[in-house]
């Protein structure tokens, strides 16, 4: 093997260190629970149920195998949505998510871009009323759609959107470390997500590349453009949206991302450097589904670009 390449045994995370994943997620999913209320639960469940059901009917009729993978695709996906979403949206996306970019694939370890990942962004794309709607429990407390007039509290608008229209935001940076703010089901929980992701680096889980590489880069090009008065506070943006989460738990999946280091930081960067121009000169505020499946596609041709390099030299 040459030097410039990381030995990793399988492309897919397998035994012990995908049910350590999970379990990570799992722990989130119950954090946010506690702060949205236990609607998110539900949501949860459903992507899980529509997801596994595909599995099982490709499993039954397709003679498939089943993997690892029917937990955490779905349950990396409901994290990603708002904790006001619909029960039927959570199992349009978990099912689109799991068809068009899981099965038709072959299953986990052979998919080109992440399922959960496909999923939101077809119902970004499909739903965006639907899709962006949030509420702050720090005002409104647990979120209850069986009530009357529950949706008349959800707005369209998150920390990170008040940071890329302003500048700044009215939530606080301890507001977005401890979860007290508006924002998708498992991205607000700063801390928690950092003390969990540096968990999975320290147990081998995920290659600290991956999420090092997305996060310093981040970091470099806000403080840049935060001097420059293009952007707005740099610490309060990495700490907004999906890209924190993202980070250690979607984009760090081994299936989907380079397997050679100077691959990996080229990788690491680019999601970076998209995320950044989405987020302060596109359309959607959030640039980090976009990013990634961009990279994935991207990253694996500079992956073997580089990989047959060095192999030749």
């Amino acid at each position: 093997m040459s030097e410039g390449s990381v030995a990793i045994p399988s492309v897919a995370i397998q035994g012990r260190k995908l049910w350590i994943l999970n379990a990570s997620l799992l722990i989130i999913l119950a954090a946010s629970a506690l702060i949205f209320g236990p609607y998110v639960l539900l949501i949860a469940s459903v992507s899980i149920a529509v997801s596994a059901a595909f599995d099982f009917l490709f499993i039954y009729y397709k003679k498939a195998s089943w993997d690892g993978a029917w937990l955490l695709y779905p349950l990396i996906f409901s994290l990603m949505l708002p904790p006001s979403a619909p029960l039927w949206i959570a199992g349009v996306g978990a099912a689109f998510g799991n068809l068009f970019a899981k099965r038709l694939f072959g299953g986990y370890g052979k998919t080109i871009f992440h399922p959960g990942v496909v999923g939101i962004l077809f119902l970004t794309i499909s739903f965006p009323i639907i899709i962006f709607g949030w509420f702050d429990p720090t005002v409104h407390g647990w979120y209850n759609p069986f009530v009357e007039g529950a949706t008349s509290i959800l707005a369209p608008l998150t920390p990170l959107h008040q940071l890329n229209s302003t500048g700044d935001t009215s939530a606080t940076v301890m507001n977005l470390l401890f979860g007290q703010t508006a924002g998708n089901i498992g991205e607000t929980f700063g801390v928690l997500i950092a003390l969990l992701g540096l968990g999975l680096i320290a147990l081998k889980v995920i290659d600290w590349k991956l999420p090092v590489s997305i996060l310093a880069s981040f970091v470099v090009l806000s403080i840049i453009f935060e001097l420059l008065g293009v952007s707005g506070d740099s610490l309060k943006s990495l700490l907004s949206g999906s890209l924190l989460f993202g980070a250690f738990f979607v984009a760090s999946d081994p299936v989907h991302a380079p397997r050679n280091t100077k691959a990996i930081w080229i990788f690491g960067f680019g999601v970076a450097l998209l995320t950044f121009v989405i987020r302060n000169f596109a359309t959607f505020a959030e640039g980090f589904i976009f990013a990634l499946i961009i990279m994935s596609a991207v990253g694996s041709l500079v992956d073997a670009w580089l990989t047959n390099k060095e192999v030749k030299a």
